[in-house]
C-alpha cells in the first residue's frame, strides 16, 4: 500500500482523478466484464450527452468512429454502440483499438474524409432494380487513379537509373512551358508478371496501352476473364495461378498485382518469387491446356 501511494504521488495525478475500477482492488480485477462495464459507462455517457446537446437522431447517424487505446473485445464497441441506439443497418461502423494514445486524433481525422467521400453504394433506378452506378467517365477517372498509383508505387519498385532520369524530367517540365514531351517511367524494366483486376475490356486496354504492356503480359487477365469472370478481389489470384500453370514463374521474378474498385480505388501489390509453384492449382489444372484462346477483342484486331 505505501508503495503504491508513492507512486500514485509522483505520478503527477491529483486527489480528484478518476481512476479505473479495476486497479481499485489489491489485487487488481481485471476480468472482460469489468473492463466492458467501464466502457460502456464511459461512451454510452458520452454519446447521451452529445445526442441531448445536438438534438440528432440515432437514425440520422451515418458514420461512427470508435477509438480505444487498447480494450479490443468481440463484438468490437462501435457494435456495442449500435445494438445499444438501434443505429441503421447500413451505418459505416469503424473501430480503432491497440493504437494507444494515438489514435484519438487518427479518429478525427478518419472521421472526416468519411465524411467527404461519397459512398460507394448501391441505388434503385426509377423501376426499383438495385445496382450500381457507373458513370460515363470511368475510364477517365480510372486512369487519374492509376497514375497515383503508380507515382506513390514507383520509387519502390523501379530501378535507381529510371527514378534518377523521371526526377530530372520533372524539373525539365517545371521549367520548359510545357516544351518536353511527356514521359512514362517503364515498369516493364522492374516487373516481370501482371496480374490485373479484369473489371472489363474497356478497363483492361485502358491499363494495357497506359503501362504499354504486351498482349503476353495481358494474357493472364484476359484468359481468367474468359475462364472464370469478373470474381472481384479475388480473380488477381486466379491470374497468379494462370501464371504459374504456365510455367513462366522464375525464383526471383517480381509480380505487380493491381487491384481496380468502385470509389473509384485502385491499389497494388508487388511480389518477389521465392520459389516457383511445384503444382499446377486445381482451379487451371483440367483446363490450362486449352489457354490461351482468341477474345473478342483479339479476334476483331486480326480482322483488322
Amino acid at each position: 500500500m505505501h508503495f503504491i501511494e508513492r507512486t500514485l504521488h509522483r505520478s503527477g495525478i491529483g486527489e480528484e482523478t478518476s481512476l479505473p475500477l479495476a486497479v481499485r482492488y489489491i489485487p487488481p480485477s481485471r476480468s472482460l466484464d469489468d473492463v466492458r462495464a467501464e466502457a460502456e459507462l464511459v461512451i454510452f455517457l458520452a454519446i447521451d450527452d452529445l445526442l441531448e446537446k445536438t438534438g440528432i437522431a440515432p437514425s440520422t447517424i451515418d458514420r461512427l468512429v470508435v477509438n480505444c487505446s487498447v480494450f479490443s473485445p468481440v463484438p468490437s464497441l462501435g457494435d456495442m454502440i449500435l445494438n445499444r441506439y438501434k443505429l441503421r443497418d447500413d451505418i459505416h461502423n469503424v473501430t480503432l483499438s491497440g493504437m494507444g494514445c494515438s489514435a484519438g486524433l487518427i479518429s478525427v481525422g478518419l472521421a472526416r474524409d468519411l465524411l467527404r467521400v461519397r459512398p460507394a453504394a448501391q441505388h434503385e433506378d426509377v423501376d426499383g432494380t438495385l445496382g450500381m452506378n457507373i458513370s460515363r467517365n470511368i475510364l477517365a477517372t480510372g486512369a487519374n487513379a492509376l497514375k497515383a498509383n503508380f507515382t506513390a508505387i514507383g520509387p519502390l519498385v523501379l530501378p535507381h537509373s529510371v527514378q534518377l532520369f523521371y526526377k530530372l524530367f520533372l524539373i525539365m517540365i517545371k521549367y520548359s512551358n510545357g516544351q518536353v514531351k511527356q514521359y512514362h517511367p517503364d515498369f516493364r524494366k522492374a516487373v516481370q508478371h501482371w496480374c490485373i483486376h479484369p473489371g472489363g475490356r474497356p478497363m483492361i486496354d485502358k491499363v494495357q496501352h497506359s503501362l504499354g504492356l504486351s498482349d503476353e503480359q495481358m494474357e493472364p487477365t484476359r484468359m481468367t476473364l474468359h475462364r472464370f469472370g469478373n470474381m472481384s478481389s479475388s480473380t488477381i489470384w486466379y491470374e497468379l495461378a494462370y501464371i504459374e500453370a504456365k510455367g513462366r514463374m522464375r525464383k526471383g521474378d517480381r509480380v505487380w498485382m493491381l487491384g481496380i474498385g468502385s470509389g473509384f480505388k485502385s491499389n497494388s501489390a508487388v511480389w518477389d518469387c521465392i520459389r516457383p509453384a511445384e503444382e499446377v492449382d486445381k482451379a487451371w489444372a483440367s483446363c490450362i491446356h486449352r489457354y490461351p484462346v482468341a477474345t473478342p477483342t483479339e479476334a476483331l484486331n486480326t480482322v483488322s
